[in-house]
């Protein structure tokens, strides 16, 4: 009789968030920033239809990483958790704390479980509210664990140095354009090395309190993402105008030529001919331009 194979609870639950965690790290960072009207939501997505960052109810949006049937799957039971609460007793009963406990309860189970692989995803929900002390951002992870962040924070792909360049670049008040070239520009900074994130592979959302409408949700693309972009281009990369040249500095009246100096060998008596023909010829104009500068 051959003996089960056995592997510990703990080796078990940390193989099990290894492969989750490179799962997770091998799709591109995303980005969410508290600014002055809402919360803003940038990520690298070149696909015009597989979105990453989605509306799940009036003033909630979803936003997550990693494995796109798995998360698209969490969005769907969220939109229709959310739905049917709203429907069952009052639209200002879906929140995002509920909703995000509802996502850990999920996530947790699924992790736990010994019978499917944990699900490679990581999830934001965001709420905003009728002021900057009522936003509400959650950070779900694999195992079902909750985050309550507050200014900015960031998922997937290399998530230390996009960190670390938020720390030392956010600051609160800022511009739905600020906020936007800050978010661009910390997806740039991948390990040691640095590029340019352009507008063709981000994609832009934001929940805008300022919108008269009960739903809060929009995405930013086309025209207006470009206009933003535009706007806050750093005033270093602008090219300069060619300086003009300086006048050239006049020249000074040219001193009539003196009369050349009689040779020195012996004099000779005046023949009565032209005198320019014993100077030589005759000089420039002393009023004609000067030839160079």
């Amino acid at each position: 009789m051959t003996m089960p194979f056995y592997v510990s609870p703990e080796q078990l639950m940390k193989d099990r968030a290894d492969f989750a965690r490179k799962g997770i790290a091998r799709g591109r960072s995303l980005v969410v920033l508290q600014y002055t009207d809402g919360l803003l939501f940038a990520s690298e997505n070149t696909s015009p239809s597989l979105h990453k960052v989605s509306e799940i109810y009036d003033r909630l949006a979803f936003a997550a990483v990693g494995r796109y049937n798995e998360f698209e799957n969490l969005r769907i039971a969220g939109v229709r958790l959310a739905d049917m609460r709203g429907y069952s007793y009052d639209r200002r009963d879906v929140t995002g704390r509920g909703l995000a406990n509802a996502y850990a309860q999920t996530l947790g189970t699924i992790f736990s479980s010994g019978g499917e692989k944990p699900y490679e995803v990581e999830i934001f929900v965001a709420e905003v509210g009728d002021s900057a002390e009522d936003d509400q951002i959650y950070r779900l992870t694999y195992d079902g664990s909750v985050a309550d962040v507050q200014g900015f924070a960031v998922m997937g792909g290399s998530v230390d140095s996009v960190q670390e360049y938020l720390t030392s670049h956010y600051s609160e008040g800022l511009d739905l354009a600020a906020a936007l070239r800050l978010a661009a520009d910390a997806l740039g900074h991948e390990g040691t090395s640095t590029r340019e994130v352009n507008t063709e592979r981000l994609e832009v959302a934001v929940l805008d309190r300022t919108r008269t409408q009960p739903r809060k949700f929009r995405r930013v693309e086309g025209r207006r993402l470009a206009d933003l972009f535009a706007s806050t281009t750093p005033a270093a990369t602008e090219p300069e105008p060619e300086a003009e040249p300086e006048a050239a500095p006049e020249a000074a009246p040219e001193a009539a030529p003196e009369a050349a100096p009689e040779a020195a060998t012996e004099p000779t008596e005046p023949t009565g001919a032209d005198p320019a023909d014993e100077i030589g010829d005759l000089p420039d104009d002393p009023e004609s331009p000067p030839t160079h500068v």
